[in-house]
């Protein structure tokens, strides 16, 4: 199994998820996070006034950028085709796109019924 950690533009959560869902791949978590990188500011990525002033730097950039971050795990012969489905949908060509992170992951657990690896995905 694999867990796959995608960081991506607020915008692009929607058409993320939906495209994931139709693939199969309907189970994900999904956070609102701020980050930096090498994106200075949102140029029509949100719909809202920036008033908390930590988040301000000099005239036109920010310290952070709101993002979204979504994670899933999926068996290991299914990874290629969800990162390149991230990849596809949130490419922009433009800084701020995204990060997309692989990690390999020993087992999974539902609580519920304690049914492990891949029972336990679906």
């Amino acid at each position: 199994m694999k867990e796959i950690i995608a960081i991506i533009r607020p915008k692009m959560m929607i058409k993320t998820k939906e495209v994931l869902d139709s693939l199969g791949f309907p189970a994900m978590t999904a956070q609102r996070v701020m980050g930096r990188g090498k994106q200075k500011a949102i140029i029509q990525e949100v719909s809202f006034d920036i008033e908390k002033t930590e988040l301000l730097e000099e005239e036109g950039s920010m310290r952070y950028i709101p993002k979204r971050m979504i994670t899933l795990v999926v068996p290991d012969e299914d990874f290629n085709l969800v990162v390149e489905t991230i990849m596809k949908i949130n490419c922009t060509g433009k800084i701020g796109d995204g990060k997309i992170f692989v990690c390999p992951l020993d087992e999974a657990i539902r609580v519920r019924t304690e049914e492990r690896g891949q029972k336990a995905l679906v």
